[in-house]
């Protein structure tokens, strides 16, 4: 066969020598590769819940409305503080983290699968075959030296199959990220949760300190009011009485307030150090209003939302692999290079070498292991259908859970804030009353009982209000400071590559 190539003549194009034609045909077969998809066409779930929270009392006028960074909403400099340091040290984020690596690296592997393998390679072999085992009836010393470019076996993608296997694992990268950014959001409200736990629990341990105290100066003015025989030994044990009760009280709170701390010290991943002694808090200076918009914002906000369709995208995706293994599957393999007898020819003219083995290959007989793939993956489909749905219903009733105790918390701490003001003036009245000897003990001993647990009480009102709003920006899927920018533009440019990619 002439190894010339082919030239025009008389404005004729001769045909491409029978060499070339097996790699035309490789090269229009992969121009055909990843043009047909048996995936099905995903189409969103409707979300099983109602339109608006009109119905739900404390639901604000429906209206979409960017929900603000997280060091906007919690305005404490104390809480910034302690957020950015569990940010940084918290080991569940770091392990979340970790996890979105693992899946990026998981999808480069399958995303590699979509092109060819090329390898150089290059052998060298001596060999003696004795006389009796030629056709020559003597010794004969032989060599082949090869060094060549190989083509891997590498599947033409006729049908989708790889394609969509690399879809699936990009969308489990995208839900993983998701996954992360919910990790991220649930440790921030978990940090402010603690923080203001940690507040309350102060500024309940000073109210029974200011008890203790005083209690403590009574019973000690009782005591010398017994001992010179002006009071009976019934008030000074009243006294007592309620002294004991606000000792009780205070190491219950303090023990309490050291869980709380220890609690929070595990959340930011350090030791969050001595707190400053701080003011009364209430809710005006922790946290910025919210306006909840439509349930779908949900959709758009909330990360575990958004990992659960991810997570759908990619069970649409397993179909269409489980539905392309019925066809089937073309793989190519070949090499160019050189090849020679002796090694100082190896390089020579005419020692071109070339391999080319294509292969089809179908199962006829699986024992219904195929069609048992694609009923798996169809219904790995629908779990993830129904999980995504309940995922919508979780996130609708949180956001309803938290509009209602924000708005009945108000309520109650404003009747809380006029009985504890009614009790503290009982006190202060019947106190007056004992001292002009027109009441027993007793009375007072019940009156200051009871304005204490006032205090107490309108402490944990006004937390839980707090707590309410903070569990809002959680159930509502936060604003866009809780994510890491650097991770997520990364992410998303590195997506949108791999996406583009036929």
């Amino acid at each position: 066969m002439n190894d010339r190539p082919a030239v025009a003549t008389s404005g004729k194009r001769r045909p491409p020598p029978l060499r070339a034609r097996p790699i035309l045909a490789s090269t229009a077969l992969a121009l055909l590769a990843g043009c047909a998809s048996l995936a099905p066409e995903y189409e969103q779930p409707v979300a099983p819940v109602p339109q608006s929270y009109a119905s739900i009392v404390g639901a604000s006028t429906p209206g979409r409305e960017d929900l603000p960074p997280w060091r906007d909403y919690f305005t404490d400099p104390l809480l910034q503080r302690l957020i950015e340091t569990a940010l940084g040290n918290n080991r569940d984020l770091r392990v979340a983290a970790l996890r979105v690596e693992e899946a990026r690296a998981a999808f480069q592997i399958q995303r590699a699968d979509q092109f060819p393998g090329l390898g150089l390679g290059a052998q060298g072999a001596r060999a003696r075959v004795p006389g009796d085992l030629n056709y020559y009836g003597q010794s004969v010393v032989g060599g082949e030296y090869r060094a060549e470019v190989g083509l891997s076996s590498w599947e033409l993608d006729l049908w989708g199959r790889i394609r969509n296997l690399k879809d699936a694992a990009l969308q489990q990268w995208l839900a993983t990220d998701a996954g992360r950014q919910a990790v991220e959001l649930a440790l921030i409200v978990q940090v402010a949760d603690g923080y203001l736990g940690l507040r309350e629990l102060d500024e309940r341990v000073a109210i029974a300190r200011r008890t203790v105290d005083s209690r403590a100066e009574s019973y000690r003015i009782f005591q010398r009011r017994q001992e010179v025989g002006s009071t009976s030994r019934l008030d000074l044990t009243q006294v007592q009485t309620l002294l004991t009760q606000a000792q009780a009280l205070l190491a219950q709170l303090e023990r309490a307030r050291a869980s709380q701390y220890h609690a929070l010290a595990q959340l930011v991943g350090a030791d969050p150090g001595p707190l400053p002694a701080r003011a009364p808090f209430d809710e005006d200076t922790v946290l910025a209003a919210l306006q909840p918009g439509l349930p779908s914002d949900l959709l758009l906000r909330r990360p575990d939302l958004i990992a659960a369709e991810h997570r759908l995208r990619a069970a649409h995706a397993n179909i269409g692999a489980a539905r392309a293994a019925f066809f089937p599957r073309i793989a190519l393999t070949g090499s160019w290079g050189t090849a020679s007898a002796e090694l100082d020819g190896l390089f020579d003219s005419g020692s071109r070498a070339w391999t080319f083995l294509p292969t089809l290959s179908l199962p006829i007989f699986d024992a219904g292991r195929r069609r048992a793939n694609l009923e798996l993956s169809e219904v790995r489909r629908d779990i993830a259908v129904a999980q995504y749905e309940k995922s919508i219903q979780t996130a609708f009733r949180e956001v309803a859970d938290a509009l209602a105790a924000r708005h009945w918390l108000a309520e109650q701490l404003q009747v809380q804030t006029v009985a504890r003001q009614a009790l503290a003036e009982r006190a202060r009245l019947v106190q007056l009353r004992y001292d002009n000897g027109s009441a027993t003990y007793l009375e007072v001993l019940d009156a200051q009982r009871n304005l204490l647990d006032a205090e107490q009480q309108l402490v944990q009102v006004r937390r839980a209000l707090l707590s309410s709003q903070v569990a809002l920006y959680g159930a509502l899927g936060g604003g866009p400071g809780q994510r890491s920018g650097g991770a997520e533009a990364g992410l998303s440019t590195h997506s949108q590559r791999a996406s583009d990619i036929p």
